[in-house]
């Protein structure tokens, strides 16, 4: 079985397979995982790591799999009052996407009814979602040491 213990940032070059995840699926450490065309690889990290789309997995090969965010259910979220929605979502630690003049969130009943309680509209959307990283930079519970042949980043 192929086994990959790398991951490439957002590289520039492109890769032959892709591997789509939802958000969630996409904070991983160990895991079997599959490429869009069947491909059965094992992802063994260091640490739990949140993927990114776009980021790369480089398996034992040296073979690429570019990971993509998978489409999933969420929450579009509008209002004249788009900067109080979301202070009220960050307020709850809820992973947000910011995309012009909308808020997408994982759909969670209690949130949309809070957004129209405070005069937002909610439109339920299949789409990927890719929120915005935390204060920190990866808006999860992760920590950013990371050791030095196991997780690549460009920054």
């Amino acid at each position: 079985m192929l086994t990959a213990h790398i991951i490439h940032a957002q590289p520039k070059e492109t890769a032959i397979y892709k591997c789509s995840l939802t958000y969630a699926e996409r904070f991983l450490r160990r895991k079997r995982l599959e490429t869009d065309c069947g491909i059965s690889f094992v992802l063994d990290l260091e640490k739990t790591t949140n993927l990114n789309h776009g980021d790369h997995i480089e398996l034992n090969d040296g073979t690429r799999v570019t990971v993509l965010a998978k489409p999933e259910r969420l929450a579009a979220l509008r209002g004249t009052n788009l900067m109080e929605l979301a202070w009220h979502i960050g307020n709850r630690h809820t992973p947000c996407e910011v995309v012009d003049d909308q808020l997408f969130i994982q759909h969670d009943h209690v949130i949309e009814h809070m957004i129209e309680h405070l005069g937002g509209q909610v439109e339920h959307v299949t789409r990927p979602f890719t929120p915005m990283g935390g204060a920190y930079g990866h808006g999860r519970t992760h920590s950013h040491e990371h050791g030095a042949s196991t997780h690549v980043h460009t920054h």
